[in-house]
């Protein structure tokens, strides 16, 4: 199975490792940590090094209680990071839901978008002509495309998360999507399909997703695993010192992209690189005694 977009044709015969490069101030896990050009480019070249086969740059924190960032913002972040990593060799995604960034990103040579919101949003700014994130991917010719499962939105999430056997939800709502798209002109092999892990489900909810990830495979679609240093990981660790910071998630990290490689994930999205990559290695030894 290959994954198309923009510049490369990804082989997904063997997991890859999507490198996160954060240009917020207020996510999760690393806000703040790459807030001029040089350091992002810097934490790019190292994730690289690292042995990251994709680079996932976001410039807006979807983290539970996000307030919306104004377009101009968002493309002041990402432009600039973008314009200078798509020089890099490996395929660039970006993550964001607003379709003036999509299409300034793509017009710069990204590869792949990478959305929260599934393509769903709309852009109303009275100022331009309305635009959806359909539109500019179905528009163009080869961009890859992840879309992701998320109940409600940032804000309201992990107020009233779902309820109930998400996973056949979960699956419908990707499935739908991905059918859209298609209608649209767009081909199978640019969509993968992401889960949500943590965007509006309860802890129990996100461990179903893994737990029964192959369910999500019957469509056909590969499958991107998003679990890096998310809050359901601390709150089955249960350390005495009570609750780990995101940056003490990284064996919990590291054994949840494990565990969804082994249940069929195609790509995994992490902070931590060097040692998810160290650790796909000692799995994939097995495939050879």
């Amino acid at each position: 199975m290959h994954w198309t977009t923009s510049r490369f044709l990804i082989d997904l015969s063997q997991p890859k490792v999507m490198g996160i490069v954060n240009v917020t101030p207020d996510s999760f896990s690393d806000g703040g940590q790459n807030n001029s050009v040089a350091e992002a480019l810097r934490h790019c070249e190292r994730l690289i090094k690292d042995g990251a086969d994709i680079l996932d740059i976001g410039g807006e924190s979807t983290r539970p209680g996000a307030q919306a960032l104004p377009v101009a913002e968002e493309l002041l972040r990402v432009l600039p990071i973008v314009r200078e990593a798509v020089k890099l060799g490996v395929p660039v995604s970006v993550d964001t839901y607003k379709p003036q960034v999509m299409q300034a990103v793509l017009d710069l040579g990204a590869d792949i978008i990478n959305d929260v919101w599934a393509l769903r949003w709309t852009d109303t700014d009275a100022s331009v002509r309305p635009l959806s994130g359909l539109q500019v991917v179905a528009g163009h010719p080869h961009c890859g495309v992840c879309l992701m499962h998320m109940h409600r939105e940032p804000r309201s999430m992990q107020v009233s998360p779902m309820e109930g056997d998400v996973v056949p939800r979960v699956l419908s709502f990707l499935e739908l999507q991905a059918h859209i798209l298609i209608d649209l002109g767009v081909q199978k092999s640019q969509i993968i399909l992401d889960p949500g892990i943590g965007f509006g489900k309860t802890v129990a909810q996100n461990f179903a997703l893994l737990d029964r990830q192959r369910e999500l495979l019957v469509s056909g679609y590969p499958v991107l695993a998003g679990w890096s240093r998310k809050s359901s990981l601390a709150a089955v660790v249960g350390v005495p010192s009570g609750n780990l910071a995101p940056q003490e998630r990284v064996v919990a990290s590291v054994a949840a992209a494990l565990l969804s490689v082994e249940r069929g994930a195609s790509v995994v999205r992490v902070h931590d690189v060097l040692e998810t990559v160290q650790a796909l290695r000692v799995l994939n030894a097995l495939k050879y005694l």
